[in-house]
């Protein structure tokens, strides 16, 4: 008994030895590989040429316009130049709304002040008329369905600024962006005119920001706009005063559904080529600014991945799948229509990586999945040490991977320092001389390393 359990003992000790040599060795391995793809980043920089050729080339990219169709057929074209192992398009109708020609806003009394404006994506227009009326300032959505009757024949103004104190400027963002999504429709029900909100952003410029407002199928779309935060703080000073007038004059309507594609690319995994871990980030964007940070910068990210794997003469015992969803920022019905394929085709898709918050420095990833899965990708966080993006914490991924959740795939937000991202948000500051290169290139490495690691490893 004691020879047997001695020889036990030697089993499990060598086993153990073993078993820890093999760790450190896939260890060093991804550490060695992980060196190699960032040197490859950063030595050729691709992702900051692509977004060159995107953003200044092509421009604004709204879902439906003539660009959305040029960046459609861009994105395809640079996957094949690059060498995908497969690049295809996968269609669906997307939304088409136009700003057209007019979008002025002016204070008419107590004087005469031209605002900086912007329509919302989805307003209503005025038929090229002047409509005017007398303001009625609220802080909430909550607040103008309180004013009942005294709505009716006036402009709604939503005034609630960014919370300062707020550290995230996500959360700044989303306690105020309600205003813009929610609030026209809300106005329009009460029988207001028009509504007018500040715009969603902590800078304070004279650029106003757009977005999306949704309006219900039996709700009158009226003209929808935003103002710059500087005029903003104009007309709250006259508010506090007194009565303010405002004449509006918009063009803006929504056209009949076109056709549209996500472009889709990747590397087949040598082993496991049907467990699939995709990244991606949205290619439509709004028509203020060129779309930029908002979200040429993913979507570059997402095909610098493919790239540097190929470059590098790297196989993945997984695929490594980039997809450029389109119609993300007025429908999401590019990431609505890819899962919905993926459910037919039975795909699986054991993680989902998505870059929407600009091409900043990164600081690390946002993971939903279970503790389980979750500790393992924290495990592959000294893999990102060296550049500082090691911060893996719980809740992340994305709107357009976020369908995907449901079948179980592992959802991944690329985290970055974002204090600027608001600045240039859905606004003409959305331009590509506030893309630092490098900032931009180490999302893309980060990426990498991290779809690499769990292609190796599995999850």
């Amino acid at each position: 008994m004691k020879k047997f359990s001695l020889f036990t003992a030697t089993v499990i000790c060598c086993i153990v030895i073993l078993t820890s040599n093999l760790v450190a060795q896939v260890n060093n391995d991804l550490l060695e590989t992980s060196r190699k793809i960032v040197k490859e980043g950063l030595t050729n920089q691709t992702s900051y040429k692509l977004l060159y050729e995107l953003t200044s080339k092509i421009g604004p990219r709204l879902s439906g316009s003539p660009q959305a169709q040029q960046a459609v057929e861009w994105g395809k074209r640079k996957m094949l130049e690059m060498n995908y192992d497969s690049v295809w398009l996968e269609n669906m109708m997307v939304p088409r709304w136009v700003r057209g020609k007019y979008e002025e806003v002016e204070i008419i009394y107590p004087s005469k002040i031209k605002l900086n404006s912007c329509a919302l994506g989805g307003s209503g227009g005025t038929d090229n008329k002047w409509i005017s009326a007398e303001v009625i300032k609220v802080n909430s959505v909550e607040e103008a369905k309180q004013l009942g009757e005294k709505a009716k024949g006036k402009i709604i103004y939503f005034s609630r600024p960014f919370d300062q104190t707020l550290i995230d400027p996500g959360a700044a963002y989303g306690s105020a962006v309600d205003q813009r999504g929610r609030g026209p429709n809300e106005a329009s029900k009460l029988g207001a005119v028009a509504a007018i909100v500040r715009s969603m952003t902590h800078a304070l410029d004279d650029k106003p920001h757009t977005g999306a407002t949704n309006f219900e199928n039996d709700v009158k779309k009226i003209p929808a706009l935003a103002i710059s935060t500087i005029d903003a703080n104009k007309l709250n000073e006259l508010l506090a005063n007194g009565k303010v007038e405002i004449k509006v004059k918009l063009s803006a309507q929504t056209l009949p559904d076109v056709e549209s594609s996500n472009v889709i690319g990747q590397i087949t995994g040598s082993e496991f080529p049907n467990e699939i871990i995709l990244v991606g980030g949205h290619l439509d964007s709004w028509d203020k600014g060129t779309g930029t940070h908002d979200d040429g910068t993913g979507c570059v990210q997402a095909m610098e991945v493919v790239n540097i794997l190929k470059n590098l003469g790297i196989k993945p015992k997984r695929t490594i799948r980039a997809v450029l969803f389109m119609n993300e920022e007025n429908g999401l019905r590019g990431g609505l229509n890819y899962a919905e394929r993926r459910k037919s085709l039975k795909e699986k898709h054991i993680a989902a990586i998505e870059s929407d918050g600009g091409g900043f420095v990164p600081t690390g990833f946002g993971i939903t999945t279970d503790s389980l899965k979750f500790e393992k990708i924290k495990s592959f966080a000294y893999l990102l040490e060296e550049f500082h993006a090691s911060r893996i914490t719980k809740g992340g991924g994305g709107a357009d991977i976020n369908p995907l959740r449901e079948s179980g795939t592992v959802m991944i937000g690329l985290d970055h320092d974002s204090q600027r991202y608001f600045d240039y948000h859905h606004s003409d500051n959305d331009t590509i001389d506030k893309v630092n290169s490098r900032e931009l290139e180490l999302g893309a490495i980060a990426m990498t390393i991290l779809a690499y690691a769990i292609s190796e490893i599995g999850l």
